[in-house]
C-alpha cells in the first residue's frame, strides 16, 4: 500500500518512519518494497511565486490564514501522475471529520492506501475540499495545530497491522480488536512495594491454567469496558459478540 502525504512540515515524519517496531512496515527488505510505502510531498514545492506562498487571508475577514487551493491542486496532480492515476482516497484531517476508529483503520490497512492532506492555519479552501477530498477524519473532539499528528497516528495504526510487524497474536488482543477495551497487564516482580503496600500479581495469572487465565482476561476486558465505555458493550451485544457467560458476568458487576 502507498500513502502520499502533502505537508508543510515533512521533517516531522522522518523520526516516526525510522524508529520503533512499526519501522518494519516502512522499511523494505532486500529486494522487496515496504509494506507501507510513504511518500512525502512538501506543499511549498508547488507554490508558484518567489515567496513559496501557500496561504492567504480569508474572504469575509477574521483571524488566521487559509491554505490556498491552487498549490494543493498542483500537488494532487503530481501525485496522480506518479501513481499513474487518481489515488483511491484523499483524506483531510479536520475536527469536523468522522471519528477515526479501529474498524476504519483495519479497512485502510487492508487497502491500497491514500493521499493524506495535512492542513494548517484556519484550514483549507473549502472548494478544494468539495472537489478533491473523499474522506474527512478527526482524532477526537479537540483541535491540533495541523494534520501532521493525525497523519502520523493513522500511519502508526495501519503499520502495526501489517504482517511481520508485531508478534502474531498481539494486535488481535488489543483494545477494540474484539469490540472491547483491553484489560490490565502485570509483569515482574510478583509482589511490588508501592507506598508501603505489597501489591501482588493476581493469583490466576500465576496458576498456569490457560483456560482460567483466558476467562479472567475476558472478564477484565468486560469490566473495564462496561465501566468506561458502556456503549461498546451495547455494540458488542448487538453484534452477537457476547456469550452467556459474558452476560452473566456483566449482570454480576451491578453497574
Amino acid at each position: 500500500m502507498r500513502f502520499d502525504i502533502v505537508t508543510l512540515f515533512p521533517d516531522l515524519f522522518a523520526p516516526h518512519l525510522s524508529l520503533g517496531i512499526t519501522r518494519r512496515a516502512f522499511e523494505g527488505g532486500e529486494g522487496s518494497a515496504p509494506a507501507v510505502d510513504v511518500r512525502l510531498w512538501p506543499l511549498r514545492d508547488f507554490a508558484d511565486d518567489a515567496y513559496r506562498r501557500v496561504d492567504d487571508r480569508p474572504y469575509g475577514g477574521g483571524p488566521g490564514m487559509v491554505m490556498l487551493a491552487e498549490p494543493l491542486l498542483r500537488a494532487l496532480a503530481a501525485i496522480a501522475a506518479e501513481r499513474g492515476g487518481p489515488a483511491p482516497a484523499v483524506v483531510h484531517f479536520t475536527p469536523t471529520g468522522q471519528r477515526l476508529d479501529q474498524a476504519m483503520v483495519e479497512a485502510l490497512a487492508a487497502g491500497p492506501g491514500a493521499v493524506l492532506l495535512c492542513g494548517r492555519y484556519e484550514g483549507i479552501d473549502q472548494r478544494l475540499i468539495d472537489r478533491r477530498v473523499t474522506l474527512e477524519l478527526s482524532l477526537g473532539d479537540f483541535v491540533l495545530s495541523g494534520g501532521e499528528l493525525p497523519a502520523l497516528a493513522l500511519l502508526d495504526a495501519v503499520a502495526r497491522l501489517q504482517p511481520g510487524v508485531l508478534s502474531p497474536p498481539s494486535h488481535q488482543q488489543d483494545s477494540f480488536a474484539a469490540g472491547l477495551l483491553e484489560g490490565p497487564h502485570y509483569s515482574r516482580p510478583e509482589r511490588l512495594a508501592i507506598d508501603g503496600d505489597e501489591l501482588p500479581v493476581p493469583a490466576v495469572l500465576l496458576s498456569g491454567h490457560h483456560g482460567d487465565i483466558a476467562r479472567w482476561r475476558r472478564e477484565q476486558a468486560l469490566a473495564v469496558t462496561a465501566r468506561r465505555r458502556p456503549e461498546l458493550i451495547a455494540a458488542a451485544r448487538a453484534a452477537g459478540r457476547l456469550d452467556r457467560r459474558d452476560e452473566q458476568f456483566l449482570r454480576e458487576l451491578q453497574l
